[in-house]
């Protein structure tokens, strides 16, 4: 990357005020990527190399059990850091998650140590790591609730009002749709054949279509902390 090119830094407004040395050396060691949509960015027991900041595209973070039982725990967007990335700079571990590259990506790429460079020197870098942490560490609180506390029905009434397509519906499986919300696929097919029986969606195959989106609507809008 060209010295002192910091046009890619329009997508991280909080490194506005990086001071002069911190500006320098992350424009001059930083490197841009691209990487293509199915790329494995990271998988389970790889040690973390680099400090992805994402500018295009979107990179699932998930975790898989023993027995194939996949979780969403985030995605990583444009202007977004990786908190997991994070963790394992900051501890010099090792992934306990894989990432995957939903679409294609544009990135820039700080090496592990011009990342521990910049945290030692830059007061303004640090500030931007904790908060990207921070933020991103609320969001998996909120999804632990969920799992943990959530009734099923009520994420999934949410999950089809928010993810709907122009069309008024998603094309997705029962399947996906366990994996984003960290369930079963029966319990999602079940929930669903009771949402199409009360008239709130329509299912074909590989199609749900959302009939009463007020309906759900209303039924996302509800608090239950009983374990469903």
């Amino acid at each position: 990357m060209a010295e002192h090119d910091t046009r890619w830094l329009e997508a991280f407004p909080a490194l506005a005020a990086l001071e002069p040395e911190a500006l320098a050396l992350l424009c001059t060691r930083a490197q841009r990527v691209t990487l293509p949509r199915g790329t494995v960015v990271f998988q389970v027991g790889s040690l973390c190399q680099n400090y992805l900041m994402m500018l295009g595209g979107s990179v699932r973070v998930q975790m898989v059990s023993e027995t194939g039982r996949e979780i969403v725990l985030y995605r990583v967007q444009r202007g977004e850091t990786c908190i997991l990335t994070t963790a394992c700079l900051m501890t010099r571990g090792d992934y306990s998650a894989e990432g995957v590259a939903e679409t294609d990506l544009d990135a820039v790429a700080l090496g592990a140590a011009t990342f521990h460079d910049l945290m030692a020197r830059s007061a303004v870098f640090r500030d931007f790591v904790f908060a990207s942490f921070g933020s991103r560490l609320m969001g998996m609180m909120m999804l632990v609730e969920e799992v943990a506390f959530g009734r099923i029905d009520l994420r999934l009434a949410r999950f089809l009002v928010d993810h709907r397509d122009g069309g008024g519906g998603l094309d997705t499986t029962h399947q996906a749709l366990a994996v984003e919300l960290g369930t079963a696929r029966e319990v999602v097919s079940r929930q669903l054949k009771e949402f199409e029986r009360r008239g709130l969606v329509a299912l074909t195959r590989g199609r749900i279509a959302v009939r009463d989106p007020a309906g759900l609507e209303d039924l996302a809008g509800q608090r239950e902390t009983a374990i469903p």
